[in-house]
């Protein structure tokens, strides 16, 4: 089963991925800021990573750089409110941005293809 680890600080939100993502038949851990998602990785090896790059007080950018440090081959998708961010997200090491949505569909296709391409790479 693969593992996923979704940061967000909506707690609203981080339940809707988990129930929407294990139906799926993914496991999911979530984790509302950086101090929490860092303790979780050093814990458990993660398949993906699925940000959002605007939480209070932290920079989601400084935390993808962490969880690349520590597995620079993990397949991070960038999903955010804010529109503005796919205008930066090309100068970041992340391989997708996902406009959020309360439709899941292109999240969930992102999820399927980053996966499936790390299978061809590894």
């Amino acid at each position: 089963m693969k593992r996923l680890l979704i940061v967000d600080d909506k707690e609203h939100l981080l339940l809707l991925y988990k129930i929407e993502f294990e139906a799926e038949g993914y496991h999911v851990d979530t984790a509302r800021n950086e101090q929490e998602a860092l303790g979780m990785f050093e814990k458990n090896h993660y398949n993906l990573a699925i940000l959002e790059i605007y939480l209070p007080g932290e920079d989601g950018i400084e935390l993808l750089g962490k969880l690349r440090a520590r597995d620079n081959k993990l397949p991070v998708i960038i999903n955010s409110a804010s529109a503005r961010a796919n205008d930066f997200f090309v100068s970041w090491a992340a391989d997708s941005f996902v406009l959020k949505s309360s439709d899941l569909t292109e999240l969930k296709q992102k999820v399927k293809e980053s996966l499936d391409e790390r299978m061809y790479v590894l």
